[in-house]
């Protein structure tokens, strides 16, 4: 029970430490891989540390904010008369319909946004998840 706790304490601290040397890039990766490993290592010993850590970096990797940039342009666009109404939930981290027509942000296209449900929503166009809505 000891060596299990040690273990765990030993990869939580050492992912813990880790945002010192990551890039403005990846730090959702890395808070994400930091709390899933503790979690995980609360849960299940070393193993779960792992496996906490590796689906946390995931997780904090595929909600990142966009860059201020992104959601100026966003804001700044006019809402068309017209707007898309669907029925589904619209929140960051779902994806939307693919009937819903995106887009593309000219200075950075790995975003689009959409006026949908009378909201401003900026997606990820490869996958149309939501990555933040705008109020």
């Amino acid at each position: 029970m000891k060596l299990n706790l040690l273990a765990s304490a030993t990869i939580a601290a050492a992912l813990l430490t880790s945002p010192v040397m990551a890039d403005d890039d990846n730090d959702g990766a890395v808070t994400g891989a930091a709390g899933g490993a503790v979690t995980g290592a609360v849960v299940g010993g070393p193993v779960g540390a792992a496996v906490g850590g590796v689906v946390g970096a995931i997780a904090g990797t595929a909600l990142d904010p966009p860059p201020r940039k992104v959601v100026t342009y966003v804001e700044q666009q006019p809402i068309p008369s017209d707007t898309i109404v669907v029925e589904e939930v619209v929140e960051v981290g779902k994806p939307l319909p693919k009937t819903v027509v995106l887009t593309p942000i000219p200075e950075d296209p790995t975003y689009a946004y959409a006026v949908v449900n009378k909201q401003r929503v900026i997606v990820d166009p490869s996958t149309y998840t939501v990555v933040q809505v705008l109020n």
